[in-house]
């Protein structure tokens, strides 16, 4: 499933508002004060920015989580998973309607085989 929004800002204007953030946080009385006034400079929401700063501090071990390859890396794998359970359940229905097939074309052959003189 691919995402819905797009990416609007490159992986470089990502990474200097981000550190841009992080250089001028103390500047501002919380880090929502600085989120909002660099968010607003650069174009993009709050919260997408608050967004890229907390993956950015998860990527980098400062702070508890998931790293984000790690997480797509889990995400492919749960879709992978899921496709893989859908296919199975398809495959034991289809095999399930063959042998009663069988056992039905099984069943008629030795009735007519009994019903001959």
């Amino acid at each position: 499933m691919t995402s819905k929004t797009t990416n609007k800002f490159s992986p470089e204007v990502r990474a200097h508002a981000v550190r841009l953030v992080t250089e001028h946080e103390a500047e501002h009385p919380s880090r929502w004060a600085a989120v909002s006034s660099i968010a607003a400079k650069i174009g993009c929401s709050a919260h997408t920015l608050n967004e890229w700063v907390k993956k950015a501090e998860v990527d980098s071990d400062k702070c508890s989580g998931l790293p984000s390859d790690v997480a797509e890396k889990m995400k492919a794998l749960e879709r992978e998973n899921r496709e893989l359970r859908q296919a199975n359940e398809i495959l034991r229905k289809a095999s399930a309607y063959v042998i009663r097939e069988i056992y039905r074309y099984l069943c008629t052959q030795s009735a007519s085989q009994l019903s001959e003189p």
